[in-house]
């Protein structure tokens, strides 16, 4: 992912060059929100109540969790259609997720910039 590593060379050198106390609050309050982009607010199918779209209990499993696992239980039920669109909703999480961690390098690369 480009884009985590952009953010990682970014990070590594805004680090070394000390970062300002203003920059780490606004990046620390966005990484938690980056979390939000791998939701969605319909819900896993058969349990709308999860809202994670890459990990979430199974259906049959109880508490033991499943990775992705609207793509997943949709491919254990041989339900090719519903592996087709949870694979679209999980790709669209994970490009915002990508975008929302491009913005956060540019951040960072913007504030590395300005450091002497």
């Amino acid at each position: 992912m480009k884009s985590a590593e952009r953010y990682e060379a970014a990070l590594g050198k805004a680090w070394f060059a000390g970062v300002p106390q203003e920059t780490l609050r606004v990046l620390n309050r966005a990484l938690i929100d980056s979390e939000r982009h791998l939701t969605d607010p319909s819900g896993l199918l058969r349990r709308p109540w999860y809202k994670h779209l890459l990990y979430a209990p199974g259906v049959f499993t109880g508490y033991g969790v499943k990775t992705v696992p609207g793509v997943r239980e949709a491919i254990e039920a041989k339900a090719w259609a519903e592996a087709d669109a949870e694979i679209g909703r999980v790709a669209k999480a994970l490009v915002a997720e990508s975008a929302h961690v491009g913005e956060l390098a540019s951040m960072l690369e913007r504030s590395n910039a300005r450091m002497p």
